[in-house]
């Protein structure tokens, strides 16, 4: 097995909280990308580097023969896997590129789901041998959403919208799983247990909190984006790959 380092982008993150940990169990050297200064520790180098300006990609992919690429937010995606594209390319070291994305990245017109469609298309166009694995929505974002409606006098419920939420822990077991392995290509999707309508995502957040009789107003979304989600475009197809932790697990340690 070699043992060369891994570039982790998005290391500092949620899912990044959970992968680091595994990689080092695993033996293995971690170079971190950070936007801000950091002291190394625990077998993790972090290096000073902003993947949207393009800013010190060179000098952290150097001797980097795997880059696990988890870095993410609400815009920008493609314009910064373009750029640690661009940069691997220069490297002329990177042998195994491994993405993480979302499901329904080519089919639900929002854009974040754009840029990561967008994304996705700059790793298979690289050259570089790579893995995309597309995921559910995490349980932590579901919660975020839920403790922000719930807040309201009426908790507003927009009909249609499901979602198939899965734990990060067990996305960031997949990823170590496949960065440490040959590249894949795009492998099967990883989603939660079930699918919840966002009603029962949030009763189910009710529940946990104690507060069971807090009024739903059922909500109707409209245009695109609101037929999308009716069709489940953002819901995996068969032959995904389904996770063991639910809903009701993850409230259970978060929030109860």
């Amino acid at each position: 097995m070699t043992t060369s380092t891994i570039l982790v982008t998005g290391g500092t993150g949620t899912l990044g909280g959970h992968v680091l940990p595994l990689l080092a169990e695993a033996g293995r050297t971690v170079r971190v990308l950070s936007r801000t200064r950091r002291e190394n520790g625990n077998g993790v180098a972090y290096v000073a580097c902003d993947l949207l300006r393009g800013e010190g990609i060179d000098t952290a992919l150097e001797g980097v023969e795997t880059v696990l690429h988890l870095a993410g937010g609400p815009r920008g995606d493609d314009v910064a896997t373009r750029n640690l594209v661009a940069a691997a390319r220069r490297a002329g070291t990177v042998r195994h590129l491994v993405l993480v994305s979302v499901v329904g990245a080519d089919s639900v017109p929002l854009g974040y789901f754009r840029a990561k469609h967008e994304a996705e298309r700059a790793v298979a166009a690289s050259g570089i041998p790579f893995t995309t694995l597309r995921a559910a929505q995490f349980h932590d974002l579901a919660l975020k959403v839920v403790e922000k409606t719930a807040r309201m006098p009426v908790v507003p419920s927009p009909g249609g919208l499901r979602w198939q939420p899965v734990d990060a822990r067990e996305v960031a077991a997949r990823l170590v799983e496949l960065a440490l392995g040959e590249p894949a290509g795009r492998v099967p999707d990883l989603v939660g247990p079930r699918v919840y309508s966002l009603g029962e995502l949030t009763r189910g957040y009710l529940g946990a909190r104690g507060r069971r009789r807090r009024p739903l107003l059922p909500v109707r979304m409209p245009g695109k984006v609101g037929r999308a989600y009716r069709a489940g475009d953002n819901l995996a197809r068969e032959g995904a790959t389904v996770g063991t932790r639910s809903w009701e697990d993850f409230l259970a340690e978060r929030v109860a």
